[in-house]
């Protein structure tokens, strides 16, 4: 617990800023309940509710509602915490904030409570992270992955992993000690098979949190293609709407256009990139140049051709579809053909973007690659973030140098890496944290979470 969480009483509206039914104001701190007595609440009893009229300084009443008391440690924040609830009403929240605000709390930051959860350790850092994932969700299954990663599932993982790299850690160390003796003779076995076990429970934990990261924040997919495959218009036959403009005119494309759509309850970053090719004016280039940086960082290429020349159109991309982790070929304006292309495989489609021919192939797979085959009723499903993905494969490669080192007995090596893999887990949950990270994180919040 810091000095700032012990010392300071915070206060913040946490119910949404628009007019409703009910609106609450949530305190925090060793103030809490001398400011509660001072707005008019009677004496409060633990976790029971109480019916107040909320009064200023001269007494007169500002609202009345509903006033809970929830002593620290036995609390969100770990701190003495008063909820105060009335009417939804943006002005009457406005007076009472001022009043608590007059009788010595302070505004919260963004995320100030979840923050002060933290640090008091109610909850570790990706249970907080969960919080604003659950506040954001967009659809009922991240919903539940958020849900879970608030309740600990991913955290447990991460630290069934760290306990195994603790082991593994105790080890290698104590066998430092007598160096003059093979590694063999000192338990090397059960030390490599216990690397084994932990590379394969990192390598499957990756795959999940990979997945709970789609959840999270969409399935990145960039259109690429020569000009004039049809990009723009898949765009719009996916989205149902015109988003994009579409001519015979090579080009038309310059700049990178968004466009999300939902396939299951998942969400699908679709972008459009200017056609690939060799000139084109500046503006044109430019297009091109951001095209291909956008494939550096795409889960998805969705690799657009005409159908009547695809080879051509193969040519004149080149190898930039590879820097995406997967592709999909997409051979479009098939209508045009004489016959509709047979045999191709399930990461190649046939369609008309003109006559919608195709399209609902194309949604099907689309479905799965984002799933990426999850199914339904992914008990385990948790919600993870790219900064979770990014420590985990950090950790995988600390561990397989580590593996690497105790092939040639160098145990100081082997440890050391074992160190950075498990400082790597560290990061997820908190215990290794810098505190700049923590300021962004948690800056992130909602006012009053």
């Amino acid at each position: 617990m810091t000095d700032l969480s012990t010392a300071q009483t915070i206060v913040a509206i946490a119910s949404g800023a628009a007019a409703g039914g009910v609106g609450m104001l949530r305190v925090s701190g060793p103030q809490s309940l001398r400011i509660a007595i001072a707005l008019g609440c009677p004496q409060l009893k633990p976790r029971h509710a109480h019916y107040a009229r909320f009064r200023d300084d001269a007494g007169e009443v500002i609202d009345d509602g509903i006033a809970l008391y929830f002593p620290g440690p036995r609390s969100f924040t770990g701190e003495d915490v008063v909820e105060l609830q009335g009417h939804g009403s943006p002005v009457v929240l406005r007076q009472l904030l001022a009043r608590c605000i007059e009788l010595g709390a302070r505004q919260a930051r963004a995320g100030e409570f979840s923050e002060r959860a933290f640090l008091n350790g109610k909850l570790d850092l990706a249970q907080a992270e969960a919080i604003a994932d659950l506040i954001a969700a967009g659809d009922v299954r991240a919903a539940r992955a958020a849900r879970r990663s608030l309740d600990g599932v991913f955290s447990r993982r991460v630290e069934e992993v760290g306990e195994q790299l603790v082991r593994l850690r105790i080890h290698v160390e104590a066998a430092i000690d007598f160096a003059d003796e093979p590694l063999d003779t000192l338990g090397g076995a059960q030390v490599r098979a216990g690397i084994e076990q932990a590379k394969a429970l990192l390598a499957q934990l990756r795959i999940d949190a990979e997945r709970g990261r789609k959840l999270r924040d969409g399935l990145h997919a960039v259109l690429i293609g020569p000009p004039n495959a049809g990009k723009s218009s898949l765009l719009n036959a996916l989205a149902g709407s015109e988003r994009a403009i579409v001519t015979d005119i090579a080009g038309t494309t310059r700049d990178t256009l968004r466009e999300t759509i939902r396939i299951d309850g998942l969400e699908l970053e679709l972008v459009d990139t200017a056609g690939l090719r060799e000139g084109g004016d500046a503006i044109e280039r430019e297009g091109m140049r951001r095209a291909r940086a956008e494939m550096q960082r795409a889960d998805l290429a969705i690799v657009v051709l005409d159908a009547r020349d695809p080879e051509a159109g193969r040519a004149a991309i080149g190898d930039a579809a590879a820097q995406a982790a997967r592709q999909l070929w997409i051979y479009n304006k098939c209508d045009l053909l004489p016959d509709w292309p047979q045999a191709l495989d399930a990461d190649s489609i046939a369609l008309s973007a003109a006559n919608g021919v195709g399209l609902e192939q194309l949604h099907a797979r689309l479905r799965e690659i984002a799933s990426d085959g999850a199914g339904e009723g992914m008990q385990g499903e948790f919600s993870a973030r790219l900064r979770h993905v990014e420590a985990l494969a950090l950790a995988s490669e600390h561990l397989d140098a580590a593996d690497g080192q105790l092939h040639y007995d160098q145990l100081e090596l082997a440890a050391e890496e074992l160190r950075l893999a498990h400082d790597a887990l560290g990061e997820i949950t908190g215990r290794m944290t810098a505190d700049d990270l923590l300021g962004r994180i948690f800056s992130s919040f909602c006012i009053g979470k």
